[in-house]
């Protein structure tokens, strides 16, 4: 698991490899990952974008940007959390992503990036 905290919120993340979706002779591979957002600051936040820098060991990077997560733009009161999940595919056994979150500050208005910690997409096999 990776985590960091930024501006009072904390994302946590864990990754599975996904096998049964994996085509390792068609050079696919899959990985979900979920994401836990928890609140750690005194006023309420709401999720607004999301961006990601995806990495194939070949050199190939991708940028994924958007509204949301999931289809949800979720507000987080102080102490609450969110989690979610969802998936990667790579080219290579082997990946990395991370990125950030805009975030709104419900008191005031501002927005803020939040760090995702960037974490590895690893083929299991690789570890033998």
């Amino acid at each position: 698991m990776e985590q960091k905290i930024t501006e009072g919120v904390s994302i946590k993340v864990v990754t599975f490899y996904l096998d049964d979706q994996s085509h390792a002779l068609n050079n696919e591979y899959f990985f979900a990952y979920r994401i836990t957002m928890q609140n750690l600051s005194k006023f309420p936040v709401k999720l607004l974008s999301r961006y990601w820098d995806i990495f194939d060991s070949n050199g190939t990077r991708r940028v994924v940007e958007g509204d949301g997560v999931v289809g949800q733009q979720p507000t987080l009161e102080p102490g609450q959390e969110y989690k979610y999940t969802s998936a990667c595919n790579l080219r290579t056994d082997i990946g990395k992503m991370g990125g950030y979150y805009v975030f709104e500050n419900l008191f005031d208005k501002g927005k803020f990036k939040v760090l995702i910690p960037e974490f590895q997409l690893i083929v299991p096999a690789k570890f033998n």
